[in-house]
């Protein structure tokens, strides 16, 4: 049988965690999962079916643990997946697994006529029972339509049992996307098939863990650098160089066109300002940024002079987009914000720039969550 329930408490007891009632009760409803798991047969998903065919057994409800930033939903990950004791499982950032099923579905077409998702979701889902996913988010249509076909068949035709965490409840997931129509049956799936737990108590964790680190680091230098990668790691648990488990991202700007995220993990983009604001990029761009990421890093802030007027404009648009969707913002740079585009074109339209990067160093807009109004 699994501990979780058992390592949950000795982590209060050991003051690592507060008593927290919507979190006992997730971890108790993680807990009959492993139960329902751990008593079953251990044969994998769609094996059962051909074994036993009408008597199979029944295949337990999966969870989708929806809540805002810091919550303990990725914890609480942590927790089911270590304490599961059956070998037919997997865990997954889930950004990295629908960048693996469309690889599939490419080397699928090529080798096969005919709809290549459900050879695809049966590969999948060999000698595999459990699911488990950090951070479901949908930003780009490309998996938007193939999610519902993909899902069912992991679910419904294979037995997989999915057990995943979101920023987002089902409802919200590609809300105003490309095409929504085509996904809505994905989020039926989730409301039939999964239970859905929420966690959004009153107690932003992830905020307790950066006590005391600053947001903005001046000069540029390996000082800079290392209160950065120190707040990655506070969020996600990570080094940014952890190159096993931290990946990079192609995130969906529309239109066919997506910005390379070197480091993307649980929620949280690494940039550069190179990257971000020397390339010619649209507040559409900065706002995709921004509805993908809770938390946003940008290195290598340099100062502006009146040659970069360009770099310090888009700049200004990247800094509005943050803002306006409450995104936490780290960064590097060569000065403090007043001191970074002091004379050129715009430069007294960035005073109200530098009044943003003041205000979101501040407590009351690191506590407030993602995408809520400042």
């Amino acid at each position: 049988m699994s501990g979780m329930l058992e390592r949950y408490h000795a982590l209060i007891e050991a003051g690592e965690l507060r008593p927290d009632p919507e979190q006992e009760a997730a971890v108790k409803r993680l807990a009959q999962l492993q139960a329902e798991l751990e008593n079953a047969p251990t044969s994998g998903g769609g094996f059962l079916g051909k074994l036993f065919g009408s008597k199979a057994p029944a295949r337990a409800k999966g969870i989708y643990m929806w809540g805002g930033v810091g919550r303990g939903k990725s914890m609480m990950m942590d927790l089911f997946h270590d304490t599961l004791s059956i070998p037919e499982k997997r865990r997954s950032h889930f950004h990295a697994f629908m960048i693996e099923v469309h690889s599939r579905l490419r080397d699928a077409r090529k080798s096969e006529s005919g709809d290549p998702i459900p050879p695809v979701a049966k590969a999948i889902a060999e000698d595999l029972r459990v699911l488990a996913f950090d951070e479901m988010v949908v930003n780009n249509s490309a998996d938007a339509m193939i999610m519902s076909r993909l899902f069912r068949a992991l679910i419904c035709d294979e037995n997989v049992v999915v057990v995943t965490t979101s920023n987002r409840p089902p409802r919200d997931l590609y809300l105003n996307g490309l095409n929504r129509e085509h996904f809505l049956p994905f989020i039926d799936l989730i409301q039939t098939q999964l239970d859905v737990v929420e966690l959004n108590g009153p107690t932003d964790y992830r905020l307790h863990r950066l006590a005391g680190l600053h947001t903005w680091h001046t000069p540029l230098g390996d000082a800079a650098t290392a209160q950065v990668r120190e707040a990655f790691f506070r969020l996600t648990d990570y080094a940014p160089e952890d190159a096993a488990n931290v990946p990079s991202a192609d995130l969906d700007l529309g239109g066919g066109r997506t910005l390379h995220v070197p480091k993307s993990l649980k929620g949280v983009g690494v940039f550069s300002f190179k990257r971000l604001c020397s390339e010619a990029r649209g507040a559409s761009d900065y706002i995709a940024i921004a509805q993908a990421y809770h938390t946003v890093i940008v290195v290598g802030i340099p100062l502006m002079g009146a040659d970069m007027r360009n770099e310090a404009a888009r700049f200004v648009t990247l800094i509005d987009a943050l803002y306006e969707n409450h995104v936490k913002l780290f960064a590097t740079a060569a000065a403090e914000p007043e001191d970074l585009y002091v004379a050129g074109d715009g430069s007294f339209e960035f005073e109200r720039t530098v009044s943003r990067l003041k205000e979101m160093q501040s407590e009351d807009y690191m506590a407030a969550g993602h995408g809520e109004d400042g």
